[in-house]
């Protein structure tokens, strides 16, 4: 499978600078990590976004910056941002599914407003030293929307176009859409990834197998939930290592144990070999971060 492209989706909250850090020096396998979106707020780049594509905080990890955004303004503002942090590569979510960024048209929601996306190609174009990409869904109410905006998407200046091969109003539930997958990517002269419903080797190894002329494949909660899946490491030593510097990184970098555990938690929420359910209970439930430690310790004995 090493000829083909594999990326690290970005879920908010999850795959953070720390995260992505820990799993390319302990694990890798992976050519590009993919930050959770960078997006305005109250007209600006949000301040904790930006601190996140820290040019220096991602320093030797194959970072691509994702920006959110409902039309052209929103996303050349955010453009700036990004390129004033450092960076040359950027990333487009038109597949967002949550309420809140789909109801305002942003993510999958801006699917349906093939006007804004053709003037946000313009925008492209006119940032010549940009590589860009564009992570998106297959409409949102129906795949037709997504066929619809072949002919936008084949005249963006895109490095590949990354396909979540389920609509909007589905969000992650039903089954995804594997033939209206294959019938975009026919129609895309673009490269392609595919996103979605990838939880182990053999869900990569079935998909690459079914599209053979795609690029690679993105995948998100399967990797977080079995971080060690492109290597030969033992998984137990795989989650120690990476736990460890994600906890150093949240004490050093968060106040209190409230802020401290909200992020220790998350990474045990998608782990599928550690811990057991009492044992996952027991460190999900800890409120103090004495709790919490004697409840990670009882796992390595």
């Amino acid at each position: 499978m090493s000829k083909f492209y594999i990326a690290f989706a970005p879920l908010q909250g999850y795959t953070d600078c720390a995260y992505r850090r820990a799993h390319c020096e302990v694990v890798g396998g992976v050519d590009e990590y993919y930050t959770p979106f960078v997006h305005l707020e109250n007209g600006a780049p949000r301040r904790k976004d930006l601190w996140d594509i820290d040019l220096e905080r991602n320093e030797g990890v194959p970072t691509v910056p994702q920006v959110i955004a409902r039309d052209r303004d929103e996303f050349a503002r955010l453009c700036d941002a990004v390129q004033a942090a450092g960076w040359n590569r950027i990333d487009l979510n038109m597949g967002c599914p949550f309420p809140m960024q789909m109801g305002a048209g942003r993510g999958c929601g801006l699917l349906v407003h093939a006007d804004r996306i053709a003037e946000i190609a313009e925008e492209m174009h006119r940032r010549r030293d940009v590589a860009f990409s564009v992570k998106m869904r297959l409409g949102l109410e129906c795949v037709e929307e997504g066929m619809d905006l072949l002919p936008i998407v084949n005249e963006m200046p895109l490095v590949h176009v990354t396909v979540h091969p389920r609509v909007g109003k589905q969000q992650y539930k039903g089954m995804a859409d594997k033939e209206a997958f294959g019938r975009f990517a026919r129609g895309c002269r673009l490269p392609v990834v595919y996103n979605g419903d990838l939880l182990s080797v053999d869900d990569v190894a079935a998909v690459m197998q079914c599209f053979p002329t795609m690029k690679g494949v993105m995948l998100g909660r399967g990797l977080l939930a079995c971080p060690w899946m492109f290597s030969d490491k033992e998984p137990r030593a795989v989650v120690r290592e990476m736990h460890d510097r994600i906890y150093r990184h949240a004490c050093e970098t968060l106040q209190g144990d409230s802020q401290i555990l909200t992020r220790l938690h998350a990474f045990w929420e998608y782990q599928t070999v550690l811990p057991d359910k009492k044992q996952y209970k027991t460190i999900m439930k800890s409120g103090s971060l004495r709790r919490y430690d004697e409840a990670v310790a009882s796992l390595w004995r």
